[in-house]
């Protein structure tokens, strides 16, 4: 469960919240109104269902899962668990690694480290452990994607319900009962679509994009440890290799002082 997001949303829900009640009192019912709320978000969801094809779209919920569920995954016990993979192959030799990669559980470790004990030529193993970093990197992109669709297509339909808003209000000026509700759903469209917007599409977007980053640095970590590896490096080097992909305050108190 990711702590952040859940508490990003329910104080920003909170905070505005907290403005409504604050300024409107006991008339802050004036502040719902289903009709505007079904224009922001069923609108949204229409125009995003046409951009993409249906089958990405019903995976919006699985991705949205990704946001507000995950478990964090440790470059140091990765690089840990490779340079692990270094000594058994340095010591008791490559073909010694099927077992002993038999318990991991990145699927991606397991395929580089197979082809290596299978002598596959060391270009072909990076080639195709790369094609399918790019594969994964494509899918994220899809995801975010969709996300930021809502985002942005969320305040165009706010600004569409303040035209139907506008519209309904001149058409009823003899009536000035009929004013208010116009006025209403012309200015709560534009609040739902902005809240719906940068509460929610965008800011999940904008995690989507970091859980993205974090997993390829994961993935690319992995093909330089296989690399490394098949190509017969010490495990000291393997571990020096993989440790520059981490800032330096999580070297370790020896790259620390370098680093000074």
């Amino acid at each position: 469960m990711d702590l952040a997001t859940l508490i990003g949303l329910f104080l920003g829900i909170s905070l505005v919240g907290y403005a409504i009640f604050a300024g409107a009192g006991d008339k802050v019912g004036v502040f719902i109104d289903p009709g505007s709320a079904m224009m922001v978000i069923g609108g949204s969801i229409a125009s995003t269902l046409v951009s993409f094809p249906l089958a990405a779209f019903l995976r919006s919920g699985k991705i949205f899962s990704k946001a507000l569920m995950h478990k964090e995954q440790s470059a140091q016990k990765l690089i840990a668990d490779l340079v692990g993979y270094a000594e058994i192959a340095r010591r008791d030799g490559i073909l010694s690694l099927e077992n002993a990669t038999r318990d991991a559980n990145d699927p991606f470790i397991v395929k580089g480290i197979q082809m290596a004990v299978d002598g596959t030529d060391p270009e072909l193993i990076e080639q195709i452990m790369n094609n399918e970093l790019e594969a994964i990197a494509g899918r994220h992109d899809q995801g975010k994607a969709i996300f930021d669709n809502f985002g942005k297509y969320g305040p165009a339909f706010g600004m569409i319900g303040t035209l139907v808003g506008l519209v309904v209000m001149l058409m009823n000026m003899d009536d000035p009962s009929k004013i208010g509700p116009g006025m209403a759903m012309a200015l709560l469209t534009t609040l739902y679509g902005s809240m719906f917007a940068n509460m929610f599409a965008l800011p999940v977007a904008d995690k989507l994009s970091q859980r993205s980053d974090e997993e390829l640095m994961l993935k690319t970590i992995i093909i330089k440890g296989v690399m490394s590896i098949q190509s017969g490096d010490n495990p000291r080097i393997v571990e020096q290799k993989l440790k520059t992909f981490l800032p330096p305050s999580m070297r370790g108190e020896e790259d620390k002082d370098q680093e000074e």
